[in-house]
């Protein structure tokens, strides 16, 4: 075993004290890097149900909005036996305008949360960016002030 030892020039107090540093630099690493980002992640996450939630929400109220004009539909058309030519037209706008209510809505609706979303994007990716600089910038520090000593 000495033989294997004094081959491979193996000194134990330089494993012991490389351990120690890579504990060290591990725990830094863990404290200020990996905490802040699952952090970040779940915040993002939130963020992104939130919006699945809110498409969600807008597609019931789609359905919704067609089922009360389906309703509509069949009391007028009970309604207006003896003058059903012109309710035909009447009807016809009608659904136009509540198509193109729904649509315009909805694509209001999409492209705001579109734009958040990417302001979201755009912040969160900045945020992190200048988190990880900052951070690579401290361990930079810190290793150097390790080497002086």
């Amino acid at each position: 075993m000495d033989s294997i030892i004094s081959t491979f020039h193996i000194d134990w107090k330089i494993i012991i004290a490389q351990a120690v540093n890579f504990g060290i630099v591990f725990a830094v690493l863990y404290i200020f890097a990996l905490k802040p980002l699952n952090k970040l992640m779940a915040e993002r996450t939130e963020k992104i149900k939130k919006g699945i939630d809110d498409a969600k929400k807008s597609e019931e109220m789609l359905l919704k909005a067609a089922h009360e004009y389906e309703e509509n539909t069949i009391k007028l058309r009970k309604l207006s036996i003896d003058t059903q030519k012109e309710l035909k037209k009447d009807l016809e706008k009608l659904r136009a305008e509540n198509i193109e209510r729904i649509k315009k809505d909805e694509a209001e609706h999409i492209k705001k949360r579109a734009v958040q979303m990417e302001i979201d994007k755009k912040t969160l990716v900045e945020s992190a960016k200048n988190e990880i600089a900052s951070l690579a910038t401290l361990i930079a520090k810190k290793i150097m002030e390790g080497e002086k000593k």
